[in-house]
């Protein structure tokens, strides 16, 4: 889906089939539509989206400029990585697992033990899965589409891996504990595999049933289904911690720490490998380009491993692994806390810095709107990009880089920087005030007042400081039904007498 297609003719579509394997239109969408499907009928059950982990969304983000319509925020930091179910609840870890409504307001929470680092799945019945790390013991946790608990099931050591669930209902997911695990739908084991070293891979699956997962035994495990016997297993050179993917015509592609991304034939012979960096998990593009990488993203040819084209993203991708969307725009995180939309020719669309870092992977909503998790000093928070009108708010007076005196406004200042002098009020220019409960203003993280109705605003009256002038931080936060809150800072000098 990039440059390199771009390069070779004008429409991708028209690439020859020994280019990315596909023969025609119709045949590359009905594969498409195939790889969509999953157990549950809803946008985004699991992570990178199905069973393949192909990270392709059925929806189209074509509308979607950078627009944050919410952010939800948590206690703990977000690692975990959204799914959104047939109602479009988003269902997200931290410390406590999360039920969160479209529109950004809380559904339901439950205090689980420890912490959760990896994405749910949801099953075509509602109900959700997900493991924690940390915890003693370590559990995988199945809950109803209403907050209650069905059962857990204890494994020895961290679940970093996020489960995949089989058309039989079977869930599978790995632990540190060193086992590779199928459970029935009930939490009873239907059986594990012992690999020789820690499995944080989350497992994907073929066509045909076989189970893929990676160890930090630095081999990648191809087990059958029904009894977990070894099928083969395919060597690199280090540990194997991101997961699998499985391209349309089966082949297996995973990311080794020795920094290699590696083709695998479906019987377990090696087809190619590329240096792409050892950082996130791949997906597969809407043409068949493979997107991983770390210091950059990169987009490789599935047929012989060439670089198609590659972006140099500010920080690391670690867990925010590259999903894209019907109109091939690509979105990642990295450890720097920006968001990165990319276009499929390996240009940019938009960013935005929302934390300080990003170690979740997009899911993407029927809608086109785009979620992810992030954190930001001591919290966490669950943003979404889309369409609508947002739960959020404007700063309108004062302008940022203006002089005021007394509430009027002067001039422009020098250096961009907003200077005051005497009172001034604060106006707020507010969005969907049906749900807004109130806002408040700070200075200098000092609470100064609360406004609950319309028109939201504050009059600076007074001497901030002993001194009567100085630097200070204005900031203003909405809170909304349900806990969605929207924050807002400026730097100012103030002289009052």
């Amino acid at each position: 889906m990039k440059k390199f297609l771009v390069l070779l003719i004008v429409c991708p579509f028209l690439v020859s089939p020994s280019v990315v394997g596909i023969t025609t239109f119709q045949e590359k969408r009905e594969r498409l539509s195939e790889s969509i499907e999953g157990p549950m009928d809803s946008p985004w059950p699991m992570y990178c989206h199905d069973t393949r982990h192909t990270g392709r969304s059925p929806y189209s983000t074509a509308n979607i400029w950078g627009d944050e319509i919410w952010r939800f925020q948590t206690e703990e930091w977000i690692y975990g990585d959204p799914v959104i179910d047939e109602n479009g609840t988003i269902y997200v870890g931290a410390n406590d697992f999360y039920a969160i409504y479209p529109n950004g307001t809380i559904k339901w929470s439950y205090d689980l033990p420890h912490h959760i680092e990896s994405a749910p799945a949801i099953d075509e019945n509602g109900n959700i899965y997900v493991g924690t790390v940390w915890d003693e013991p370590d559990s995988l946790y199945a809950f109803y589409s209403n907050g209650t608990l069905r059962w857990s099931y204890e494994t020895g050591s961290w679940i970093y891996s996020s489960p995949v669930i089989g058309n039989d209902d079977t869930i599978y997911f790995g632990s540190a504990d060193t086992f590779i695990y199928a459970l029935y739908p009930d939490g009873s084991l239907r059986w594990k595999y012992e690999t020789d070293a820690m499995v944080l891979s989350s497992p994907a699956i073929g066509e045909d049933g076989t189970i893929y997962c990676g160890s930090h035994d630095h081999y990648l495990y191809a087990l059958y289904p029904n009894n977990g016997t070894l099928k083969w297993r395919f060597p690199t050179e280090d540990w194997i911690r991101t997961s699998p993917c499985i391209g349309d015509d089966g082949t297996i592609y995973c990311v080794s720490l020795d920094e290699h991304l590696y083709a695998i034939n479906p019987d377990g012979t090696f087809k190619w490998k590329t240096n792409v960096g050892a950082g996130t998990s791949p997906t597969i593009g809407r043409d068949g380009a493979i997107y991983c990488g770390a210091d950059k993203l990169y987009a490789i040819n599935p047929v012989n491993g060439s670089v198609m084209w590659s972006y140099d993203n500010s920080g690391y991708i670690c867990g925010g692994t590259p999903c894209n969307s019907l109109d091939g725009t690509i979105y990642f995180g990295t450890n720097y806390g920006t968001i990165y939309a990319v276009n499929s020719d390996g240009t940019e669309k938009w960013s935005k810095h929302i934390g300080s870092r990003i170690e979740s992977a997009p899911a993407i909503g029927e809608d086109g709107t785009v979620y992810i998790g992030a954190f930001y000093e001591t919290y966490g928070y669950v943003y979404a990009f889309g369409p609508g009108e947002p739960n959020r708010f404007e700063i309108v007076s004062p302008e940022p880089e203006n002089l005021y005196l007394f509430g009027n406004k002067i001039c422009p200042t020098f250096f961009g920087k907003t200077r005051i002098v005497g009172d001034i009020t604060i106006g707020i220019k507010t969005y969907s005030e049906e749900e807004l409960e109130n806002i408040s203003f700070y200075i200098d993280d000092t609470l100064m007042f609360t406004d609950t109705q319309a028109p939201y605003e504050w009059t600076i009256a007074e001497k901030l400081d002993t001194w009567g002038f100085g630097w200070h931080t204005l900031k203003v936060m909405a809170t909304y039904e349900g806990g969605c809150e929207w924050t807002e800072e400026m730097d100012f000098w103030f002289f009052h007498l």
